[in-house]
């Protein structure tokens, strides 16, 4: 059969590279950075920073600053602008991956160059696909259709024939033909830009494949899924693609809506693996399907330094490089790519959860967390207490964002806390709002030390508070802000209060 022979082929070259990510980590991290400091040392950067292939780790670490997108920026708009042999050699690349930025309320840019397009995303992808259909052969993965769900393009904003947009609509767009032969929907449709005309035709489309794989945002997904059961009139994705065996999903934590999608395709045959795909790079993969840990991808064109919690707002940030990283502590990534990212600093945290491999958990953002009282609340712990407590209250969760409850001078008020705007799914009746926050509550002191202290006799911290906004809510927020689609999320936690009343001034 074709699905076997090209599952074959893939896994014969994928197979082995994801062998010697894990037993030769540091090896293959070594050969990137000498790849990379030679491919660039005739650039503007290189020539400024002394590049050579022959530069140790550590003289780079000492050469080169870490940097923010904003403090790149100068350099990375020349190369948007089409200005060549900047940051990466050759002429300015034609694609430019365009993030949500939600760290900020604007849209960021960034180069995709073709060797990070093939050494990076090509890469993983196959290293994705060899191990989906090794670990699920049973399931012919490929002899069906791909529905993947991703964003749109546009002309960059930055002027010249260069197009931007979500990396996975470049990805898409740029898939060789044998591998545009795999997936479902077609490029017009995939790559349409108002969201709710591409769902409903997506939706329309979809019915009439074999359907084998789920690929995309578990939030928008959702969406798309629950149309195609109402144009199918069915009850089930089962009754609709009765050979449906796995779904690839990334972007946000997948615990609160592991839930929902289950009730979409009751029982086993569903499987679910988990990516790390993001503007700057494919980081890393699910490898072993009973664990949520992700194999850091550590021969795939990016090099990996580690900047550990202490160190987020020091003005001169010291990163520690994979060999020094430690089982537990929550490290922001730095990385150097053949995107022309050097010693960036993506946002993203992550832990380690193994070093024989390198395996990780991602946490959050160094932007995203809850500590405007010392209790350190990260992503991990929200999305976790999250399903705690949907699942002690019988619920299900779509959407949430948190923020402080800051200290009220002159109303008597000693205590901060936290505020929650929750948007369930499903048709059932919402719980008691109270009893929820009692169980987030619990969940928290339970999984976070800081916060339980804080907690402790209600001195420092009092209860949580939660909303249930009506559904749509969040869609509605993302609707207003133009942020809708792709992968494209309400950040879940922030020490500011402004996204969190936004979303409570919609739902009255």
């Amino acid at each position: 059969m074709l699905d076997q022979l090209i599952a074959r082929a893939v896994q014969l070259g994928s197979l082995p590279r994801l062998a010697r990510v894990r037993h030769e980590p540091l090896a293959a991290q070594a050969a990137v950075l000498r790849y990379l400091l030679g491919r660039a040392q005739r650039t503007e950067w290189g020539r400024r920073y002394g590049y050579a292939p022959g530069l140790s780790a550590q003289a780079f670490a000492e050469r080169v600053p870490v940097s923010t997108y904003e403090q790149l920026f100068p350099e990375i708009e020349k190369v948007l602008r089409g200005q060549p042999d900047v940051l990466w050699p050759g002429p300015a690349p034609r694609w430019q991956a365009r993030s949500s930025g939600t760290t900020n309320a604007r849209s960021k840019y960034l180069p995709l160059t073709p060797e990070a397009l093939h050494d990076n995303h090509y890469r993983a992808g196959r290293d994705m696909l060899a191990l989906a259909t090794h670990l699920y052969p049973a399931h012919r993965l490929l002899a069906g259709k791909t529905l993947s769900l991703g964003g749109s393009l546009s002309p960059s904003p930055f002027g010249g024939v260069a197009q931007a947009g979500d990396v996975s609509a470049l990805v898409m767009n740029s898939l060789p033909d044998w591998a545009q032969t795999l997936r479902t929907p077609p490029l017009p449709l995939a790559l349409l830009d108002e969201w709710e005309e591409k769902i409903e035709r997506i939706a329309r489309h979809v019915l009439r494949q074999d359907v084998r794989v789920l690929a995309g945002v578990p939030t928008w997904m959702l969406v798309l899924l629950r149309r195609v059961l109402a144009l199918a009139g069915a009850d089930d994705l089962r009754q609709v693609w009765p050979r449906l065996g796995l779904f690839l999903h990334g972007a946000v934590a997948f615990g609160p809506y592991r839930e929902l999608f289950q009730q979409l395709m009751p029982g086993e045959q569903l499987r679910y693996l988990e990516i790390y795909n993001a503007s700057e790079g494919y980081f890393a993969l699910q490898d072993e399907p009973g664990a949520p840990d992700l194999l850091l991808l550590l021969e795939h064109g990016i090099y990996y330094e580690f900047l550990p919690a202490e160190q987020f707002d020091q003005p001169d940030p010291r990163p520690v490089p994979l060999e020094a990283v430690t089982i537990g502590p929550s490290y922001a990534l730095v990385i150097s790519s053949s995107a022309g990212l050097w010693r960036y600093l993506v946002g993203d945290t992550v832990r380690f959860t193994s070093l024989r491999p390198y395996r990780v958990r991602i946490t959050g953002r160094t932007k995203h967390f809850l500590n405007a009282f010392g209790e350190e609340v990260v992503v991990e712990n929200a999305e976790a207490a999250i399903a705690a407590a949907a699942a002690a209250t019988g619920c299900a969760v779509r959407d949430f964002t948190a923020a402080p409850v800051y200290f009220a001078a002159g109303h008597g008020t000693s205590r901060g806390g936290h505020e929650w705007a929750v948007e369930l799914a499903g048709a059932l009746p919402p719980p008691d709002a109270a009893a929820f926050a009692n169980c987030l509550d619990q969940a928290l002191r339970a999984l976070n030390s800081d916060y339980d202290a804080k907690r402790h006799r209600d001195l420092a911290l009092a209860p949580p508070r939660v909303h249930f906004v009506p559904p749509g809510t969040f869609e509605t927020w993302l609707r207003h802000r133009g942020r809708l689609g792709g992968q494209r999320k309400v950040p879940r936690l922030a020490n500011s209060r402004q996204v969190l009343e936004e979303v409570l001034a919609l739902s009255h």
